[in-house]
């Protein structure tokens, strides 16, 4: 009877160990990355547990397939090259697809098979090679002892971080309007259109806590509770126990050992905070639409110039900030408040030339938009954008940067990429954002709050940013915009926290929404109906290159054309009565220029105040008179 023992590789890595019984097999390639044309030379090493090498499998097979169309490349018998060594060397074509390739070998020695599955190589436009990331001083010696093991040097560092969001999961509301003083987060309190909360599924959610796996507030001493590797080693993996409900080392699917994974530790890289950040709902792009896996690898400028290798290559600290482990930057659905630190374009290592209303840009109309319109705005033209090396993994469903528009929780569907059964979800490529003024501040829904019905959406709001367009300190952003169908108890009029795990696992809705009501100290038999829930998600990612920023027209439209971006009457700018009303306080019946003359004239040239037309005033910013000019 031949054993049979296989392992899926992490995918970018470079080198991937199987153990099979007592038996090693590890794949190289010269490169990560290659171009059209070049040659990818592959190494396997078959070894004994003693070290010794395996010179004659009964079995040493490669199959090379593209994964972005299905078709096996390759399937050849490896070279034997003595020692335990064999090579494969393979040319891609001059059409080869760029993506991911998929690496299978398959091994057999003394009737034991092993196969290894490798994605890898990387095929690109161009290729940048990333080295690894440099290790910190004096952790050569280490081993691996556990999680607490940090604490021996490192008390400050832990102390600090298990005061901060990223570890409590919640702090007191700094910038949320409707809950002055109340302290939340999605430890507890916070409720969203995607798995509504945490409530009944800890062990679910809480796998993208930076914690050792016990709950927040559950531990006296919460340094006790902290993972460093997740954030400070790229390769570490880890498992929860079902027993202990503690995470640990899932060596299985990690490329070195847990004392090399202590002796190389490092400052975080992008793949670290996306294997949260962009994974939260479910499943790769999902929630926010502005963030993928993929940000941590692309070489598309076009998908993201700030992240892309090919374009500014930043990590993600370079604008989320770090003050004693405390980040920058707050999303507008986001309770917490962890830094006072505020995430911004115009700093002196970035876009410093781009702050006055007077200079920075190509034209003076442009510049004169700074004052009331986000950088974002204009220059993040479409989200859930699919970049040009993405490969879309065909038994899963991701990889295409798709995000999600709606999910309903009354029809329950099975998900391959998770395993389980999930509500049914809809997701979408290149979207257009939707628009609205933002102050820095947020409405939001809490659990147990009575939900409110917002009039312009005819939904039950989650969130929505604050801001007018006579509001101080307001400017215009973008949104991702999220519809969700789930449970409302009747009596109270509260939206309940289903529990996830239960409908995970068994497909009972009615069973899942019961447990959730008595999660929250209701009645379980109470009446319950299915709603339509909303929120608004702020974009921040993905942001084009300036060649493919909106265009003047897109949002103004010509006396011709429409605008196709988005419709300012609506967000204030209409004017204050006819146009035969407002146009003969100083004119006769002339007609209407195209908006870029009119503005061209009677603001640009003749600083005539905004509110002599419009409802609001732009007099002090832009220094405009109001009134008729005689």
């Amino acid at each position: 009877m031949k054993r049979l023992f296989t392992l899926i590789a992490v995918a970018g890595s470079l080198a991937v160990t199987a153990i099979a019984s007592a038996d090693t097999l590890t794949l190289t390639t010269d490169k990560p990355c290659y171009t059209r044309g070049q040659q990818v030379k592959f190494t396997a090493v078959y070894k004994k547990s003693d070290g010794s090498a395996i010179t004659s499998p009964s079995k040493r097979e490669l199959r090379l397939r593209d994964k972005a169309n299905g078709n096996t490349l390759a399937t050849v018998s490896m070279t034997n090259a003595g020692s335990g060594t064999y090579t494969y060397n393979y040319t891609l074509s001059s059409s080869a697809v760029y993506g991911t390739y998929e690496t299978r070998l398959d091994f057999i020695y003394n009737n034991v098979e092993t196969k290894i599955y490798f994605n890898q190589p990387v095929v690109a436009s161009s290729c940048t090679t990333t080295p690894p990331p440099p290790p910190v001083n004096n952790h050569a010696g280490l081993t691996y002892t556990g999680t607490t093991m940090c604490l021996q040097c490192h008390t400050k560092q832990a102390t600090d971080l298990a005061g901060s969001v990223h570890y409590k999961w919640e702090t007191p509301y700094a910038a949320i309007s409707n809950k002055p003083g109340v302290t939340g987060g999605k430890l507890n309190t916070a409720v969203n259109a995607y798995c509504i909360n945490t409530l009944g599924n800890w062990n679910g959610c809480g796998s993208c806590h930076i914690g050792a796996g016990a709950k927040p507030g559950t531990v006296a001493d919460a340094t006790q509770n902290i993972d460093c590797l997740i954030c400070h080693q790229v390769a570490y993996k880890r498992v929860r126990n079902a027993t202990t409900g503690l995470f640990e080392p899932d060596t299985a699917k990690m490329t070195i050992s847990m004392d090399q994974a202590v002796q190389t530790l490092h400052k975080p890289v992008k793949s670290n905070c996306l294997q949260c950040h962009a994974k939260g709902g479910g499943g790769d792009a999902l929630k926010r639409g502005d963030l993928a896996v993929i940000n941590g690898t692309t070489t598309d400028r076009n998908y993201d110039v700030h992240m892309a290798s090919t374009g500014a290559n930043l990590t993600c600290q370079q604008c989320h900030t770090y003050t004693n482990h405390h980040v920058a930057g707050r999303g507008s659905d986001l309770r917490p408040t962890d830094s006072t630190v505020t995430v911004g374009c115009a700093t002196s290592s970035c876009h410093s030339n781009k702050a006055a209303l007077n200079a920075g840009h190509a034209t003076t109309a442009i510049n004169t938009h700074l004052k009331r319109v986000a950088c974002q705005t204009c220059h993040i033209p479409s989200y859930g954008r699919k970049a040009a090396d993405a490969v879309l993994d065909t038994v899963t469903g991701f990889g295409d940067q798709s995000t999600e528009t709606d999910r309903t929780w009354v029809t329950p569907e099975w998900s391959v990429a998770n395993n389980r059964w999930e509500p049914t979800v809809v997701r979408a490529n290149n979207l257009k954002p939707v628009y609205a003024f933002y102050d820095g501040s947020s409405w939001v829904y809490d659990l147990h709050d009575v939900a409110v019905i917002d009039p312009a959406t005819g939904n039950y709001k989650i969130s929505r940013p604050n801001g007018g367009i006579n509001t101080a300190n307001t400017k215009l952003y973008p949104f991702k915009y999220k519809t969700s169908t789930q449970p409302m108890h009747t009596a109270s009029g509260k939206l309940i926290a289903l529990n996830t795990s239960v409908y995970f696992k068994t497909a009972d809705v009615a069973g899942a929404i019961q447990s959730g009501l008595t999660n929250m100290g209701l009645n379980p038999g109470d009446a319950y109906s299915m709603v339509k829930a909303d929120e608004y998600q702020m974009l921040n990612h993905t942001v084009a290159p300036k060649a493919n920023a909106l265009q003047c027209a897109a949002c103004h439209g010509t006396t011709s054309v429409p605008a196709t971006q988005m419709n300012l009457k609506s967000m204030g700018y209409a004017l204050k009565a006819a146009q035969s009303v407002v146009c003969v306080q100083c004119h006769g019946n002339e007609s209407l220029p195209s908006f870029t003359s009119l503005h061209s004239k009677h603001v640009t040239s003749e600083k005539i105040d905004c509110s002599m037309c419009h409802t609001f005033s732009r007099a002090t910013e832009r220094g405009l008179t109001i009134g008729i000019k005689r």
